[in-house]
């Protein structure tokens, strides 16, 4: 029985996520949009959220070194997108809705209001960044997450990734 407000209840549902990256680091807790490796922090978060949830997500960032697709980032629970050079990522948030095949079966994450009326417009539902991060916070923390360990394959990608960003 669900009686948080409906926001937070869609977040207990299985629907996958569409994510407001750098939306939703602004308003998370020890987080900076200044710093560097904020979206590679957020993913983990993200990851994390997604693996005790058994939920999968999208997460859309503003223009990086590449558009589309983050190989680096991505796994099989957290899809990582960045908007191509000379868009942002709201317009890609805003397109990828219009064009979900079910977009009902879809909860967007975003503060910004024009994400936020797209997305109703087309049928999804919306939880606010500030609502997402409250139930991250209060999720219990997994095994996993007690005691992480990361193989050496997972290593030398991170490591991988950090060296580009320094280029």
């Amino acid at each position: 029985i669900c009686n948080l407000q409906s926001a937070i209840c869609n977040l207990q549902s299985a629907m996958p996520l569409l994510i407001d990256g750098h939306n939703l680091i602004g308003r998370m807790p020890g987080m900076s949009l200044a710093d560097p490796d904020d979206e590679a922090e957020l993913v983990r978060r993200v990851r994390l959220y997604c693996r005790r949830h058994r939920r999968r997500a999208t997460v859309v960032f503003d223009a990086g070194i590449v558009g589309g697709t983050s190989s680096a980032l991505s796994t099989p629970e957290v899809e990582v997108i960045f908007a191509p050079s000379g868009r942002r990522a709201d317009e890609v948030i805003r397109q990828r809705l219009r064009k979900l095949r079910d977009p009902q079966g879809w909860l967007v994450v975003s503060s910004d209001r024009e994400i936020q009326r797209t997305a109703r417009e087309v049928g999804a539902r919306v939880v606010s960044s500030e609502e997402f991060v409250t139930a991250m916070r209060t999720s219990p923390p997994s095994r996993e997450e007690r005691s992480p360990t990361l193989s050496e394959d997972e290593i030398q990608e991170w490591l991988d990734l950090f060296r580009r960003r320094k280029r």
